[in-house]
């Protein structure tokens, strides 16, 4: 088994980028692990406190479950990993996201590469390298669109949190990458560079070490 983490800004493309290769490799054999369910619960606190949390800062994830369940899938065991509900900013009580043991692991978030622990467990580790003009359109249309929110509050989380936050811990982590991919999901070259070294180790017919 080996784990290949994804990082980058918000808006980079990261998922597309990891989906294209899950849809090269097979969907049988990768699993597929997004950051953003290890969003740490907050139901304990009020609607107000919760919207006042910098969701952008690396602190927000609890990386000591998610770090606990990459060990499960390479011990052979299923893990279950929380659903998250950006709505209300808290965990579902009822519903967890089925985690199989695979060959490949793919993990995509924004600190992927941020946490010195996550990085330990990573055999390939990937950079998502994106114009910040792009981030933000493609942030801002996913925020209105899929969890409701206004262009006001988008803009002020932006100036606020999700800017100074890439500039601090995001865009440092692109020195821990081996590979840099520019442009995400329209990178064809970086994307089948990536699905490549990975059918290699898949096939046995050497290990990534040796590519």
């Amino acid at each position: 088994m080996i784990i290949i983490g994804i990082a980058g800004g918000t808006g980079s493309g990261k998922t597309t980028v990891a989906r294209s290769v899950i849809d090269r490799l097979g969907p049988d054999k990768v699993t597929f692990i997004s950051q953003d369910s290890y969003y740490k619960d907050h139901k304990h606190l009020s609607m107000s406190e919760r919207e006042a949390i910098n969701y952008d800062h690396p602190l927000v994830f609890d990386n000591e479950l998610l770090i606990e369940h990459l060990h499960l899938l390479k011990s052979g065991q299923p893990a279950y990993a929380p659903v998250y509900d950006y709505t209300v900013h808290a965990r579902s009580t009822v519903e967890t996201l089925e985690l199989k043991p695979n060959n490949i692991i793919i993990l995509e978030g924004l600190h992927v590469l941020s946490d010195e622990n996550i990085r330990k467990m990573l055999y390939i580790k990937v950079f998502v390298d994106t114009d910040p003009d792009v981030r933000i359109l493609r942030r801002v249309l996913r925020d209105i669109e899929e969890r409701g929110r206004s262009i006001q509050s988008i803009h002020h989380q932006y100036l606020n949190s999700v800017k100074p936050m890439h500039e601090a811990f995001i865009e440092p982590s692109k020195k821990y990458a081996d590979l840099i991919i520019p442009e995400g999901g329209h990178n064809e070259v970086g994307i089948q560079l990536l699905s490549i070294l990975t059918e290699k180790y898949l096939t046995g017919e050497r290990t990534l070490d040796g590519v």
